[in-house]
């Protein structure tokens, strides 16, 4: 049942367990300034608190925006069981794999569940969880707050980082050293990609340069050498802007594909066609796509 609640009576102790978007935040504030808040806040109600556990934007666009009054689901009195049930609805609610595992080892941690219980719970596997839980095990605080604090792309933690650690055995104080350095520098993926090899695998001059805060001239010098050394082709060039395309491009979408402003009957009509021919297609496209990074891996 939704409720009317003050906004003063919310407990953000979770807000550091999702990560910030601040490009969909910025879309989220002009659509409650259009359109208002829609679609109501959800958390567990723990005596007289209200302990938030999804809506952390929509209450942050409220507070800029000086509303008063939000509208606020409660999933449970039980903050173990309000976590199990948003956890259950994640797949609706695009939580991350981040975001799961914070709240599992929540649950693991700070209410003593096994993991046999969650994934009989969540109607997972004890992999699934156990995947999720390895995450933040192996992830320090520091890098932590950097990725959930929106300083730090997520994606290059996953995809790039952790590649280094289990596959090259760089070692945790070196990793928090290179994500302290280009944090908060609004470098693209393939930046953050260029640098962590230039500085894990590079000389110690390199390093010294990037300790320095000699960003652009070290990413310089890493482009020249990519060009020098690869020499492409036509077609491989061709390859690489359609990678690019793709990759900027995903991260729009999915910011976007939680916009509350599209309204008309005509945008969903075609956005569901458009939609329905790309999730046919979305298997063989990761399947290709993964095979395509073994294989330019180990190349």
């Amino acid at each position: 049942m939704v409720q009317q609640v003050e906004i003063f009576s919310f407990d953000l102790r979770f807000e550091g367990y999702r990560l910030r978007n601040k490009a969909a935040e910025r879309i989220l504030l002009a659509s409650i300034v259009e359109n208002g808040i829609r679609d109501p806040l959800q958390g567990v109600d723990i005596g007289a608190s209200r302990v938030l556990l999804n809506g952390f934007k929509r209450y942050r666009c409220a507070k800029k925006l000086g509303i008063g009054i939000l509208p606020y689901v409660s999933l449970s009195s039980d903050p173990a069981s309000g976590i199990i049930e948003f956890l259950r609805m994640s797949n609706e609610k695009g939580l991350s794999i981040l975001e799961q595992a914070r709240l599992i080892t929540e649950l693991k941690d700070g209410n003593h569940m096994s993991t046999a219980d969650i994934a009989c719970l969540l109607e997972k596997s004890k992999a699934w969880v156990s995947v999720r839980s390895g995450i933040t095990g192996e992830m320090s605080p520091f890098i932590m707050e950097k990725i959930f604090r929106g300083q730090f792309p997520a994606y290059a933690y996953m995809y790039i980082l952790r590649p280094f650690m289990r596959i090259n055995r760089v070692k945790a104080d070196e990793m928090d050293e290179l994500v302290g350095l280009v944090a908060g520098r609004n470098l693209s993926i393939r930046d953050i990609g260029l640098l962590a090899g230039g500085y894990f695998k590079g000389s110690a001059e390199f390093r010294d340069q990037i300790r320095k805060g000699d960003l652009d001239l070290g990413l310089s010098s890493l482009r020249n050498t990519v060009r020098k050394s690869d020499d492409c082709t036509a077609v491989e060039q061709a390859m690489l802007r359609d990678l690019e395309h793709i990759q900027k491009y995903m991260r729009r979408v999915t910011a976007r594909c939680k916009d509350t402003a599209f309204k008309t009957g005509a945008f969903f009509a075609q956005a569901n066609l458009l939609t329905g021919g790309i999730l046919r297609q979305l298997d063989l496209f990761v399947n290709a796509v993964r095979q395509f990074h073994d294989r330019s891996g180990k190349a």
